[in-house]
């Protein structure tokens, strides 16, 4: 059997490592032992963007802010939903992930990046939240395993109450925010509604019909669709 070859490493802003790994046509992102994403395995990744972009109230001009590259799965899963006339917004905190998003990755997820609705920002999703104010109408957290700073403990911030109240206020009216877990988290789902979210925890597949299931939450910032159109 063919082993996990190591491609590449960069580092973390804040400490840490990212590793990308290749086996035969599978790619992996790991830190240290723990992987983040596998080419193999990106169901639940894509379902994040449909299932959020379902639930707005409203038609019309979308502003999707995407919260971690990873292998680009999230964003091409979001630019075949969006119309022409949408945008999405990348953050990514590790450069050299959209350099591999260019290069090695690019045909994994179909080169999301080479459409001009997409405008990549390497930083901290973080940095963009906080500056916001009623500036998108999707943000779809895929930077960690879960609500937890597992990439930096910078993260930590992002889930906490502090850190979803920027969100909320970030968010149009009927907005959704959408974050994706390796598992459940009541404490999480009690801190989104402890700020004003109306909350859906959905179940999804990590291989689409099969697999192990993930889980990613939807939460809605009330407002009246014609208030926003």
């Amino acid at each position: 059997m063919k082993p996990w070859v190591l491609l590449d490493s960069a580092p973390i802003p804040g400490g840490g490592e990212l590793h990308l790994y290749q086996h035969v046509r599978d790619y992996a992102i790991r830190v240290g032992r723990d992987e983040l994403m596998n080419s193999h395995s990106h169901g639940s990744e894509e379902a994040l963007a449909g299932l959020a972009h379902a639930r707005l109230p409203f038609h019309g001009p979308v502003h999707a802010l995407i919260g971690g590259l990873g292998m680009g799965f999230t964003v091409a899963a979001a630019l075949r939903v969006l119309g022409p006339g949408d945008r999405v917004t990348v953050a990514e905190l590790v450069p050299a992930v959209v350099a591999w998003n260019r290069g090695v990755l690019a045909a994994v997820a179909g080169h999301p990046l080479d459409d001009p609705r997409v405008g990549v920002q390497v930083g901290d999703v973080a940095d963009l939240l906080r500056c916001a104010r009623a500036a998108y109408d999707l943000v779809l957290l895929d930077v960690d395993n879960g609500p937890h700073g597992m990439t930096t403990g910078a993260n930590h911030w992002l889930y906490g109450v502090a850190g979803l109240k920027a969100a909320h206020a970030a968010l149009r009216p009927g907005g959704v925010l959408a974050v994706w877990s390796s598992g459940p988290d009541e404490a999480f789902t009690r801190r989104l509604r402890q700020v004003g979210f109306t909350v859906e925890c959905v179940r999804v597949h990590a291989h689409g019909t099969r697999g192990p299931r993930h889980v990613i939450w939807l939460a809605m910032r009330d407002g009246r669709a014609d208030a926003r159109r």
